[in-house]
């Protein structure tokens, strides 16, 4: 967990310098250099791409991998801190696996008026749910993340307990 934060730690201080570097290259510049915008798109794309890496989470179940966006929540980003993690989820209501935490997460809990296949929501401030189905819910729940491709999620996960891995995507 530690080296997972020191590399988070290493790669925002190395974006800062290289957004630092960037601005004084456009300085000494003439201003007809300084407009081609080539340099700043290519430091656009690398942000992008480091945003996209730290914040997608890969989810494990049995040999399946799904990727998961996750949400611009402050529960998301103590969530990711805490990984990689693997769980035993277990069943409930035919559409949704479950797990208490022990310390609870920061939450900010709305009404999404429908749960959606593939999201990875919060509820209350300790109880991680993965919903393998959509319906329409009057639940509040704080979003954690949502599966780009949600196929075959279902019959990844089965009947009754499912062992669920959780883990930064490389």
């Amino acid at each position: 967990m530690r080296s997972s934060i020191w590399k988070k730690a290493i790669l925002t201080a190395a974006l800062g310098i290289l957004l630092t570097a960037a601005g004084c290259g456009n300085r000494e510049r003439g201003p007809k250099e300084a407009d081609n915008g080539k340099e700043t798109e290519s430091l656009q794309e690398t942000k992008k791409r480091e945003e996209e890496t730290m914040s997608s989470i890969t989810i494990t179940i049995g040999e399946q991998q799904f990727v998961a966006g996750l949400s611009d929540t402050e529960a998301a980003r103590e969530f990711a801190a805490r990984l990689p993690l693997t769980l035993s989820m277990s069943e409930l209501n035919g559409n949704e696996k479950y797990y208490y935490f022990d310390e609870s997460l920061p939450s900010d809990a709305k009404r999404p008026d429908q749960i959606r296949e593939g999201d990875l929501m919060l509820y209350g401030s300790d109880c991680l749910v993965l919903f393998y189905e959509t319906f329409s819910t009057s639940y509040r729940y704080t979003p954690i993340g949502q599966i780009s491709d949600p196929q075959g999620l279902k019959e990844a996960l089965g009947n009754g307990q499912a062992e669920v891995s959780f883990a930064v995507q490389q």
